[in-house]
């Protein structure tokens, strides 16, 4: 093992030109007037309580009848599906003819506490499917998943079969008790009813910092002192802004929700196991028969690849297949090598089975 060693004049030399490239960052950060998000438009067709669906304005004529509902987490806001113009998962399926909608969860509040599984899942999650269905026309939606609304939408498809065409599920943990699944290991240390009997709703932010504590060299220390790098123009400047924003944006969890979601998934495993229920009803993976697509990130620390690969032989789908995308949980929807791959994936795998 060789060891580089480097002079005091190289240290200095690279010191110097770190603090021009602060100073320059710092100017440009400076001349920014925005950094907006969530630039393709959309029209709110439904709303309940403090949740809202939104409809994706087409850019071209539909090449899949079919529409696509997309459940995203609750623990983060969806517009990381449209960051921008340039990172925007939602444009590129619209653009390939997807008819898209969405639901935004919306920020929770004290009077939502008590809100549970079966609120969210039979109530909120199965109005939107109904709405869709009635705005778009169709008999049937296709369903995508993110993340732990894939969850949801897993749990959703096998209680409603007859509302799903197909399923995606993206980033999804099925198998929480993995060996490489961090998250899992410090939730399984948490006392979940203390915290939710204590706080009630629990704090996006608490969440935010648990996240980052999984690798705190990474997500923190070396991302700022990479930072006046990736900010030498204002493109670059407004991008690095706008992740900051999505991932600083963290709505509170609805309590009793919070509590069921770790204890029926993170604890118990109940994918797995066949536990999990919702209001009365048990979930029942085999009752899903339609074509799954699901897709997952190889270098994703919050749901590493075994998580979500697991789902392959749960339900009685004859039509599985996997799509594996080289990032990380995030970088699956905005780096460089998924824009060009996962949106296209995606379209052609619904269009082809629009029938």
């Amino acid at each position: 093992m060789t060891h580089k060693f480097f002079t005091a004049q190289q240290i200095a030399t690279e010191i110097s030109q770190f603090n021009r490239q602060l100073a320059d960052s710092y100017r440009t950060l400076q001349s920014l007037t925005d950094c907006d998000t969530g630039p393709t438009p959309k029209d709110c067709i439904y709303t309940e309580d403090k949740l809202r669906l939104y409809k994706y304005r087409s850019q071209v004529a539909d090449s899949c009848q079919t529409p696509l509902l997309i459940c995203y987490a609750l623990v983060n806001r969806p517009y990381m599906l449209d960051l921008d113009e340039q990172r925007s998962f939602i444009a590129r399926l619209t653009a390939s003819g997807i008819p898209v909608y969405l639901i935004d969860w919306g920020y929770p509040d004290a009077a939502d506490c008590f809100l549970d599984m079966d609120d969210y899942i039979n109530g909120y999650l199965h109005t939107c499917a109904e709405q869709v269905k009635r705005h778009s026309g169709q008999p049937r939606i296709n369903l995508l998943g993110i993340c732990q609304g894939g969850c949801l939408s897993l749990s959703y498809t096998a209680l409603q079969p007859d509302n799903i065409k197909n399923l995606i599920t993206m980033v999804t943990p099925v198998d929480f008790h993995t060996p490489g699944n961090m998250l899992s290991h410090l939730i399984q240390k948490t006392d979940v009813d203390l915290m939710v009997d204590t706080l009630g709703n629990i704090p996006g932010q608490m969440l935010n910092d648990a996240y980052a504590a999984l690798m705190p060299m990474r997500l923190s220390l070396q991302k700022y002192l990479n930072m006046p790098g990736q900010c030498a123009t204002e493109e670059q400047a407004a991008g690095f802004l706008r992740m900051e924003k999505w991932i600083n944006d963290s709505p509170d969890q609805a309590g009793e929700m919070f509590r069921e979601f770790v204890t029926q998934f993170f604890k118990s495993n109940g994918l797995i196991h066949n536990t999990v229920r919702v209001g009365d009803r048990q979930v029942n993976l085999k009752q899903i028969q339609q074509p799954i697509l699901n897709v997952y990130g190889s270098y994703d620390h919050l749901v590493p690849p075994a998580a979500s690969k697991a789902l392959q032989g749960l339900t009685a789908s004859s039509d599985y297949r996997e799509l594996e995308i080289r990032s990380g949980h995030i970088g699956v929807f905005v780096s460089q090598k998924s824009r060009q791959t996962l949106a296209p994936a995606v379209s052609q795998w619904l269009t082809e089975r629009d029938h």
